[in-house]
């Protein structure tokens, strides 16, 4: 998946935010320690560095959610990466999104009040996330 698509699929999924432009994605992409897994549809990217992942952002376009994408994504990005932990932050108020992450065995590890803006309502928390990891075997 090109940054382009990657910058409208994250616009389209993040209304309340905003979304990330072009040139953030190719930039955010070009470091050799950050990845992304992708399907037509969504998308995730990966930083994986000194034994940690970070889910930096996960975007399934609307009209293709409920459908199993991101629950595929999570799968594959956590049996790509070397790391033996991972790290997300998520918005308090994205409910089905932390479903997911605690479905891929993430618990909440801390929270950042009111870290979230949003339009015309109050700031939403970050809720911090973990999860242990099994690394992928190197050849």
């Amino acid at each position: 998946m090109t940054p382009a698509e990657m910058s409208r699929i994250h616009a389209l999924s993040f209304p309340d935010e905003r979304g990330w432009t072009t040139d953030e994605f190719a930039t955010l992409l070009s470091p050799a320690h950050v990845f992304a897994v992708s399907e037509p549809q969504g998308f995730a990217v990966i930083r994986d560095v000194a034994g940690e992942a970070e889910l930096l952002t996960l975007a399934v376009h609307p009209d293709h959610r409920r459908q199993g994408i991101a629950d595929r994504l999570m799968t594959r990005w956590m049996h790509a990466c070397a790391a033996t932990e991972a790290f997300l932050e998520v918005a308090a108020d994205n409910h089905p999104a932390i479903t997911l992450y605690t479905r891929h065995r993430f618990a909440e590890a801390g929270r950042r009040k009111a870290y979230y803006a949003r339009h015309g309502r109050p700031a939403a928390d970050a809720l911090l996330m973990r999860a242990a990891l099994t690394p992928r075997k190197m050849a």
